[in-house]
This record gives structure tokens, sequence and C-alpha cells, in this order.
């Protein structure tokens, strides 16, 4: 190989180790310490490649990708920082960085992204991005660092987008961080949640619908593709997409077109689609209660948000975050001492970061003293412990509910929680049910309502209204 490669870092222990692993695979590796010597090496031309800290004793590596573009447009730049935020991966993205990879890094990423960058000579359209933009996401934890990675490279893009995660993960939050440093961030974010709409609303929220189309349509409504048009359509909680309108969406995807429920007039559909769930769509198509189909058009990119769970390391920045948000809401301000980290971190989250922030926003209004103890972290989650399945054993199906529940509303605390509640946990509770005595009778459905207790007509009615597979026996 007689690539020569450009390395700047004031840390000497990371110009060594870089310089002899990519030395060892027959690069020519020239280093330094301070951008002001990058900066003459690549203008007068020397390397074929750069890869660059971003904090350096003389300047930012950041700042110098522009003019290392303008004077020398096919060199590539991979960045290295430990500045790990999503805001890093995005300005790195907009400025015509190659790779961003952020410390530390395995070697054999990079000696990947050597390799990729030498071999392709494309000049790919970038993002715009405001260098004084608020964080839409905090953490910097390697589960985090994979999701700032993703979407830095879909920022340029129209492509559709699944987002997974549990209830409280922040699927919102990167959907909103899609369109608001997107090609489409001049148009309207409108997000539409499946769970919280009667079923039957569903297609009317999403078309629209002309006057007479049902009983009540006094006049026409627009829908939210109608006020999507030139920006993006989040549907949240997608898993939850009744039949009917699964048909009509796969149709706005296939065609790029819709009507109006009740109306004629053919629409065009100018909106970027980003989903998400907490559910297994995979799981929900195998049942024949998702269309395979529209999980296809919707998966084009997947994106999983982790539980807090496997970014523990995170919660110190979210929980400190958490708190000047709440100071600058006007709620006194707070610090955490190191025993409470500590009790933080040893917490399950099972309401993840939303957990978190309406823990930090309760305790800033609520705790007496300036700082934060870990007492104070204890009393706490033992009151949420304490809302139990009306004080009994927390062991077995109850107590399971009853996590589950407390969870969700720990999660919507200080919010405005959707409508239906009521029968949506009766439908989670109800659809697993029914579908599990079903398989243990092999399909059969006089075993399974017998076993139920259920008449056999009720018991298909409700197969009919939940979707639920019927197996090989019908009988």
């Amino acid at each position: 190989m007689s690539a020569t490669i450009l390395v700047a870092d004031d840390d000497r222990a990371i110009r060594t180790v870089v310089s002899e692993a990519l030395g060892r695979l027959g690069y020519d590796v020239r280093a330094t310490g301070d951008v002001a010597t990058l900066w003459t090496w690549a203008a007068r031309g020397d390397g074929d490649l750069v890869i660059t800290d971003v904090v350096m004793p003389d300047g930012d590596g950041l700042d110098l990708l522009p003019r290392l573009r303008k004077a020398r447009p096919e060199l590539r730049v991979i960045v290295m920082s430990a500045r790990n935020t999503l805001m890093t991966a995005l300005k790195a993205t907009e400025r015509g960085a190659f790779e961003y990879l952020p410390k530390p890094f395995d070697l054999s990423h990079l000696v990947d992204a050597v390799a990729r960058a030498l071999s392709r000579r494309e000049t790919p359209v970038r993002p715009s991005v405001e260098a004084d933009e608020a964080l839409p996401l905090i953490g910097r934890s390697p589960a985090m660092q994979d999701v700032y990675r993703v979407l830095a490279r879909l920022m340029g893009t129209d492509l559709t987008v699944m987002i997974t995660g549990e209830s409280g993960t922040g699927k919102e939050l990167a959907a909103r961080a899609l369109h608001d440093f997107g090609k489409r961030r001049a148009g309207p974010f409108v997000a539409l949640n499946m769970a919280a709409l009667p079923r039957e609303l569903i297609e009317s929220e999403l078309f629209g619908h002309e006057k007479g189309a049902f009983t009540g349509a006094a006049g026409r409504q627009a829908g939210r593709f109608e006020q999507a048009q030139g920006g993006t359509l989040f549907l949240d909680e997608i898993g939850d997409m009744p039949s009917e309108a699964q048909t009509r969406l796969l149709r706005v995807l296939q065609e790029g077109e819709f009507t109006s429920v009740g109306g004629r007039e053919v629409r065009r559909a100018d909106v970027r689609i980003l989903a998400a769930t907490h559910r297994d769509l995979r799981h929900l198509v195998r049942r024949g209660a998702f269309r395979e189909d529209l999980f296809y058009r919707l998966n084009v990119v997947p994106l999983r948000l982790p539980p807090l769970r496997e970014r523990i390391e995170d919660v110190p920045d979210l929980a400190r975050h958490f708190l000047g948000r709440a100071a600058e809401s006007g709620l006194p301000a707070k610090s955490l001492d190191a025993p409470a980290l500590a009790a933080l971190r040893n917490h399950s989250w099972p309401g993840n970061v939303r957990e978190l922030e309406n823990l930090m926003f309760r305790l800033a209004a609520l705790h007496p003293a300036d700082t934060i103890d870990a007492g104070a972290i204890a009393a706490a989650f033992g009151a949420s412990a304490r809302v139990a399945a009306g004080g009994e054993s927390e062991d077995g199906l109850g107590g399971a509910v009853a996590r589950h529940l407390k969870a969700y509303f720990d999660a919507h605390e200080g919010d405005l929680p959707p409508t239906g509640l009521y029968q949506r946990v009766l439908r989670e509770v109800e659809r697993p049910l029914l579908a599990l005595s079903l398989e243990a009778m092999r399909g059969n459905q006089i075993r399974a309502a017998a076993m139920l207790g259920l008449n056999r007509n009720t018991l298909r009615k409700k197969i009919r209204e939940l979707d639920i597979a019927t197996g090989r026996i019908s009988k």
C-alpha cells in the first residue's frame, strides 16, 4: 500500500498507536499534535487521507473541515473525538467528514474506515446543522454512539425509518432529530399516536374526511398526511394500527397518493414517513396482525433505541441535564451528590429515560435541600415500589401487571395520558391470553373456549376483533 495518511491528535499515545497500527498495514503515516501543521501538509497537497481529533491546543479539527473540502475536495477526512455527543456526529457529517469515530474506539473500526475511505471518491450531500442547536438526545455510551452515527447518516435522506424501543426511550426525540436536522426541516413535523386514538377514527385522522363521510362529519377535515405536506409524518405506535388503515397506508407508500375518507380527489403525498413502535412487529406479522408488505415498506432503515438499563453509564449526564431543565423552568436549582448518582445507576429504570426525567423534576420541586442525596433517591424509589398490586405480593401475574402499569404511569407522569387506557390495557392482556390458549389447543376453538370459560361465539368474535391467527384447526 502506498497511500499517505495524515494523523492529527494532541494525545501522543493515540498518535503512536494509530501510526503503528496503520504502518504495519503498509501505509505511510505522518502524525502531528496541532491543527496548523495538519493544514500546512494538506494545503500543499500532501496525504491521501486525514485522520483528525476535534479538540486540539491550537484549534478545532471540525473547523478545519470546510477549508479542507474547499482546497482539496477529493481528500477524505476521518474525525475522532472524545466529545461524544449527537451534535459532534452531526457537525462532522455536515462539514464533510467521511466517518466519525467516538473515542475510545476499536482499532479494527479505524482500519475498516481507512480502507473504505481510500477506496471511495464520491462527495455526498450533507445536511446543514446550526452550531447553537440544543442537543435532542443525551448520552455518551457506546449504545448511543451507534444511534448517533445512524442518525447522522440519515439526515440528508428521505428514507423511511422504523424506530423501535421500549416506552420512554425517546423514539419521538429521535424522529424529531431526523426532521429538525434533515432536508425537510423547513416543513412541518406532524405526529400521530395510533394507541391514543379509537381504532375507527384512525383512517380519518390520517387521510382526512369529507362532509357527510360518516355520522358526525359536519364538514371537511384535513388529515395528518395533508398537514405534513413538505415535511415529516411521524406514526407512533404503528403496531396498534388497525388492518383497514394498514391497507390504505400501504397504498400511499406504494403509489405516493391518497384520498380522504368519503372523497374522490386524489392528492399527492409529499411527506417523509417515520414510524415507531415498542412492539415486536415481526411477531405481529407472523400472527397475521400486521401486514408483511407494509412492514417491509416501513422498515427500510431500522433504528433501535436502547433501554436505559443498557446504557446505565448515561444516567448521570441525563440526570444533570433534567435538573438543569427543571431549573430553567423555574424550579429550584439542585445538584446530585456521588452516592445519589450511584443509587440512580443501580436502578433498573423500567420507565426508561422518561421515568428518570419525571423523577428529577419531582425531586427538584419537592426535595428541600440544594443537594439531592442517596436518601432522597431511596425514598423516591421506595414510594414507587409501594404502589404495587393493592398491597399483595409482587410475585406472579398480578405483580407483573402492576409493575408494567406502574412503569407506564411513571413514564407519563406530568403529561396528559392518552385516552382509551382501560380498553388498551384489557386488549394487551386479552390478545396474548386468547392467542396462547388457541396455540395450546392447536387452534381448536371449541376446546379453547371451554378452557377459557367463554361461549364459542364470544371467542370467535374476540378472534375477529383482535386479529388473532387461528392456527391449524378451526372447529
